[in-house]
This record gives C-alpha cells, structure tokens and sequence, in this order.
C-alpha cells in the first residue's frame, strides 16, 4: 500500500498538501499525525466527512511499500514513521517547500524554495487537469494563505499568488478562511504573553534587534506560535524566540519568529533539531537547559548571521577624503569631478569629520570658499564596522538622515557604505 503523511502539529499547509497528494495519488490513504494545529483540528471537526484520513494506529506498516511525504524533510517530524526509515523496500517521495537539508533520503522529490508547499503541488494539479471541488479549493487556499500570511509575507513567490487565483476561480470560499486562519488567542495564550513582556530583554546580535525569553508552562497551552508572534510585534524586535519549558519534564520547545530578510528562523533553528521558514520556525528538545539552549539560538543567529552578506562586501574603497586644511572651493571641485555627495575629512590617518554638498548650504558669500573645511564639516560622524549587516547600516542612516557610513576599525578607514551601496543591496542589485 501507498501512505500519504505530514509533520506533527500539522498546519494548513501540510492538511492541503495532504489532501493534494491524494489527487495525485488516488490510490494512496492519508494518514493525520496524532498531534494538530488548534485551527486545523477545529476544521476537520467540522468537515471530517469531506476529508477521510485515519491515524497511524489504524495501519499496517508493514504492507507500506510507498511513503509520501509532504511539507516535511526530517524523519523525527513525523508521527511514528521510524520503522520505515531504514527499510530499502519502501518507496519514499517527498514534496517541500522548506530548502534546508533535512535527513529524509527520498527516491523522488519535488523541493523547491516556495512559499507554501501545496503551491507546488497546485502546479502539478494544473498540468494534470485534475478537477477541484469548491471545498478543495477553499483548502488548498487556506494552506497557501497560512504559509504566505494571505501572501504578505517576504518569502511569497509570483507562483503563490497565482496558485490563490487559480482556487479561487474554482470556487474557494474566503469566508470559511476568515473563520478558521484566525489564530487561537484565551486567558491562557494572554497569561504566558503577560509573563514574557514582563520578563523581556532586547539585546543587539550583529545589528539586529532579538529577544530570546523563557518560560515555565503548566499543563497544555496551544496557539504558542500566536504568542510569539505578537511579543515580537509588540516589542518590535526583528526577531524573537520563546523558549516554553513543561514543569512536569525536562523536555522544551523552543519557538521563533522574525521579521528581517537577513535571519532565517527555520536554519537557525535547525541547529537545535527543528526548521521552518524564513520568518518562522521551531525545534522540540527532549533534555536542555534553557541557559544552554539560549546560547545555542545567540551562536546560531551569529553563525546566519555570518553566512549572509557582510558590509565588506558592499563598501566602497579606497575612500576618497580630504584634509581639514583643504579649501571649500577645492573640495567642491572634486566633489564635482567624483561626481559623490560627500566624503571623509581625515587628518594624520584620524576620522575628525565628515563634508558633503549639504554643508555648501552654510557658505554666504564666495570669500567663505577660500575657508578651511574643517570650519564647515560636520563632526559627529557615524560610523560602523565591518562586521555589521547591511540591515543595521540602512538603519542608521534612515535615524540619522545620512547618506554615508565610514567603515572603522581600531578607528582605521577601511571604506565608505553610501545610502546606494545599501539600496543596491536591499533591492537585489548587487554585481553578480
């Protein structure tokens, strides 16, 4: 027999791309992990009939010859399917959205970088003509629009919004999304959420903003991720990681959330068992010390941090600058032979100010060009090093309302980050 299966905790995502993979295997039987999202659990107890699935305990593994596997890459996600793992003479296909490695070994895959899984499977139901009923749609819709945050959020591919057009010319209903996308928020999510604020620290981890917060929870509490999510909207953190342990056990869960196209959640993440997405991710760890398991968040977001690009990489050099004794009618000249807005004023090898075509505005009168630059440059100058991100660079200059950075160390000019330089980076136009 053939078996279609998703992730514990399974979300719409994995329920749509479940129910997807049964039209493309019609002879396959979906089996629900025993463990669901509270807003999937509230929708199949509504419209169970229309999406027959059993549990694992109702299965023979040994007559499974065909595992599919979807929205998911790693065995110890899934729901007691460790018997299958090392048995040649099972079939494994696998379809996900998620492109860090995982350890499934699948015969056949389709793993592209997506915003939700079922978009791609979506593609595979176009080419193959099958027809969708209303309520498929409504589904399939409800696991794109899950994954993508009603396609707002920054790893929404063009193929993700088609994929929602195509299901709502088949009959996909937005108020029964309206109704069940809703997240799950009571006296128990506002309790934890209460306690977290209370307890919040920011700190700075190579220019970005986090909050790495743990807590103590006493017997069930769902909707965790929804928790996470408005601590870090309201402490308005670029990233946040609640760290949730059970007092009963040793065992804790840590989930996170972020909002910056540098840290991606799911590999960061991954470096303590779980995954996810760009924006969000989670990891279950049987035996930790939240201490420990603090420390190892803060050298994995240095680890991500480390892989993406860097200031060095953007910077321009070598940096043009002037004396404090250069004239102003000088400086214009090269201002204007450089065609740049601005540079260093430097004086024996030490950063003292910055002059830019802005500074020409305090001239009254051409005497005053004859004038020492140092007698118009700004003084207070920002800078920043080389080990800083791009995104902590865009920042200053927007606070600051400057167009350029000096890159320092040990208060040696290295290069110069302008406020191009960081748009070029930002919207993807860097020399390849």
């Amino acid at each position: 027999m053939q078996i279609i299966t998703a992730h514990t905790n399974t979300d719409f995502d994995a329920l749509a791309s479940m129910v997807a993979a049964t039209l493309l295997y019609p002879d396959a039987v979906p089996i629900i992990p025993g463990n669901l999202n509270p807003n999937v659990k509230g929708f199949l107890s509504i419209h169970k009939e229309l999406f027959p699935m059993i549990t694992v305990n109702e299965v023979d593994l040994n007559r499974v010859e065909s595992l599919v596997v979807v929205d998911v890459n790693r065995w110890e996600r899934l729901d007691r399917m460790k018997e299958l793992k090392h048995r040649e003479d099972v079939e494994v296909i696998l379809w996900d959205h998620h492109m860090n490695s995982g350890n499934i070994r699948p015969d056949w895959s389709c793993q592209e970088e997506m915003g939700a899984t079922v978009t791609l499977m979506i593609r595979h139901l176009k080419s193959t003509q099958i027809d969708l009923t209303p309520m498929q749609a409504t589904l399939l819709l409800a696991g794109v629009y899950e994954d993508t945050g009603n396609l707002t959020f920054s790893g929404t591919t063009a193929e993700d919004v088609y994929a929602a057009g195509f299901l709502l010319e088949r009959g996909a209903d937005l108020s029964v999304l309206n109704r069940f996308l809703k997240p799950l928020y009571g006296e128990k999510q506002k309790d934890v959420l209460f306690r977290m604020l209370q307890t919040a620290k920011r700190r700075h981890v190579n220019g970005y903003r986090v909050c790495i917060n743990t807590q103590v929870i006493e017997g069930h509490v769902g909707s965790l991720a929804v928790v996470v999510q408005m601590f870090r909207e309201i402490l308005n953190v670029e990233a946040a990681f609640g760290i949730f342990t059970d007092k009963n056990s040793k065992r804790c869960v840590v989930i996170g959330r972020g909002d910056s196209d540098g840290l991606h959640i799911g590999e960061i993440l991954k470096a303590l068992g779980g995954g996810g997405h760009q924006g969000a991710g989670s990891a279950m760890i049987k035996s930790g010390d939240p201490e420990a398991v603090e420390q190892r968040i803060m050298d994995a977001i240095m680890g991500d941090q480390q892989a993406s690009v860097r200031i060095s990489d953007l910077m321009s050099f070598p940096v043009v600058s002037v004396s404090p004794r250069t004239t102003m009618r000088e400086t214009a000249m090269i201002l204007r032979e450089r065609g740049i807005s601005g540079f260093p004023v430097v004086d024996e090898g030490k950063l003292i100010g910055m002059i830019s075509r802005r500074d020409f505005r305090k001239i009254r009168g051409s005497k005053h060009l004859d004038s020492p630059v140092k007698a118009f440059m700004s003084t207070r100058v920002l800078t920043i090093t080389l080990d800083k991100s791009p995104t902590e660079a865009a920042r200053l200059m927007v606070k600051h309302d400057v167009g350029r950075l000096p890159v320092v160390e040990e208060e040696e000019i290295l290069g110069i980050l302008t406020r191009t330089d960081a748009m070029r980076y930002f919207y993807d136009l860097l020399p390849q």
